[in-house]
């Protein structure tokens, strides 16, 4: 639906026309789901609404339903803002918010923009969760209306985030860097997968570009899981980490006190 008196070039005539044209707008937006969580994706009770479309294919992805854009469903912006209208008294009362994830959520940041800028003129804390691939898309006027980001490191070396990701690692770090300019607080997120992400170099040069960032206000240990197979499996994508063990307690504790070394809060 686009805003009443507001300028569509599109053929509205046809309506996938006029699909496309409040998809480029941000009046629509592809959602793959929304849950509402606590201490999960942000402090608080929070709405974290998923958008689908990612240009990652990270190996230990558990929602690989995510990945195409084409397979969410297209929702209305006002109908995002009226949910969030429900929940106020649950974030007033727990100091939560909205977390937009994905997915890769600036994929589709026009959408962003629009539901940034609607949740925070209700007062609404906004959390966005990415990996950072598509940070350019975010403009200053989105960021404005960010307080915290989840930023995904999937690895430091840049051989094996390709190797994790299918992408190049740099973009995460500009994201970085321009978020640690703008002073946004920032809780990175990284995956510990045993023979994939685990090795000390990989980690210790995740730890060295995290910790040059100083609006990083704790680091997330993630341990891998085995929870997303089924939904490989569903969709006839082979999983290249079947089999795969989680990560020990050993393990989580040397890789904790890499990024504690380093003056780093860890979870």
């Amino acid at each position: 639906m686009l805003v009443p008196g507001e300028a569509c070039t599109a053929d509205l005539s046809d309506p996938r026309h006029d699909r496309l044209a409040a998809r480029r707008s941000g009046h629509v937006a592809s959602v793959h789901s929304w849950e509402l969580v606590t201490s999960v994706d942000g402090p608080g009770t929070r709405m974290t609404l998923f958008l689908a479309g990612c240009p990652l294919r990270c190996q230990y992805c558990h929602n690989p339903d995510t990945w195409r854009q084409r397979d969410g469903e297209l929702t209305a912006l006002d109908d995002i803002v009226a949910r969030l209208r429900r929940y106020l008294p649950v974030f007033r009362a727990t100091g939560g918010g909205l977390t937009i994830s994905g997915g890769e959520p600036l994929q589709q940041a026009a959408f962003v923009t629009r539901l940034a800028r609607a949740a925070t003129e209700l007062g609404v804390h906004v959390a966005i969760d990415t990996s950072g691939n598509l940070g350019r898309a975010a403009s200053d006027a989105l960021l404005d209306d960010v307080s915290l980001v989840l930023l995904d490191v999937k690895s430091g070396l840049p051989d094996t985030y390709r190797e994790v990701t299918g992408r190049d690692l740099q973009p995460t770090i500009e994201f970085g860097d321009r978020l640690a300019a703008r002073g946004t607080p920032v809780w990175v997120r990284f995956v510990l997968v045993p023979g994939l992400t685990d090795a000390v170099p990989n980690v210790d040069a995740v730890a060295d570009i995290v910790a040059r960032w100083q609006n990083v206000q704790r680091v997330e240990v993630l341990p891998f899981h085995q929870m997303g197979t089924s939904k490989w499996e569903r969709l006839g994508i082979p999983y290249p980490l079947a089999g795969r063990s989680t990560p020990d307690a050993e393990l989580l504790a040397r890789v904790r006190g890499q990024f504690a070394d380093r003056g780093l809060t860890v979870y």
